[in-house]
């Protein structure tokens, strides 16, 4: 499935877009002018990455510091110990488009909790 996020114009380097789709996936520009898109939510716990630090090819997750590297979803840094999803990344008409990948995602417990009873975990995306 291929989902529009933004405008590249709207995205400036240095910068991230959160999609919401179910799981939310975030968009990454970085300063060398390259696109990534990951699922949004740290593996370890309910955080959004597009809150995170980026530098260069790995985003830092605001809550606990777990490093993701962003070309191939792998941990760099604990607590996280599982991989973020990547997704395909395109650019047509001057529009990013994620194009979502069909492995399952690795969402922290919260989340999965939340998720079989039906709920939004707080302060985060299910």
């Amino acid at each position: 499935m291929k989902l529009p996020a933004c405008r590249l114009a709207d995205l400036p380097r240095g910068e991230a877009f959160r999609l919401d789709s179910d799981p939310a996936v975030a968009v990454f520009h970085t300063e060398d002018g390259e696109l990534y898109a990951i699922d949004d939510t740290c593996t370890h716990q309910d955080a959004s990455l597009a809150d995170g630090w980026l530098e260069g090819c790995e985003v830092e997750c605001p809550l606990h510091a777990s490093k993701f590297d962003l070309r191939t979803g792998a941990v760099d840094a604990p607590p996280a110990r599982l991989p973020v999803r990547t997704h395909r990344v395109l650019v047509e008409d001057g529009t990013i488009y994620v194009e979502l990948s069909e492995a399952p995602p690795n969402l922290p417990p919260t989340c999965v909790a939340a998720r079989l009873r039906g709920a939004t975990p707080a302060g985060g995306a299910a």
